[in-house]
């Protein structure tokens, strides 16, 4: 009866661990953005959004390009634009593979409007309401 005992609390025991070590070993967090046209593709509406959210509104839409240095790992893209008031509107959209998180920039005229933020537009919004 003991032998039994001790077999099944071995057989929890390792079960427990090794339900642990794949917790551990396996990350479900994900990128919203997974690749590079992925980012660039959504980066001008949820910056748009962003910014109507502020109250600042846009001349035309934004132009998004990617931008030097991108690799499959880093994702880079910047859009540019003017506001109805003619300034001057750069976003900057990242994502990092390994740490799986996007920062967002938003300059009007120079100045942070956004500043490495996690989300933008419908993507933040989401989660705040």
């Amino acid at each position: 009866m003991k032998a039994l005992a001790a077999g099944l609390t071995g057989l929890l025991l390792a079960g427990a661990a090794a339900g642990i070590a794949y917790l551990l070993l396996t990350d479900s967090k994900q990128l919203r953005y997974p690749t590079q046209s992925a980012l660039r593709g959504a980066l001008a509406s949820t910056a748009t959004d962003e910014l109507r959210r502020r109250g600042i509104s846009l001349g035309k839409s934004l132009t998004c390009k990617d931008m030097p240095g991108w690799t499959k790992l880093k994702l880079r893209a910047g859009c540019y634009g003017t506001t109805s008031d003619k300034r001057i509107v750069h976003v900057i959209g990242t994502g990092e593979d390994k740490s799986k998180a996007h920062h967002y920039t938003i300059l009007v005229d120079g100045s942070p409007v956004v500043e490495n933020a996690g989300c933008l537009g419908p993507d933040c919004h989401a989660k705040t309401n």
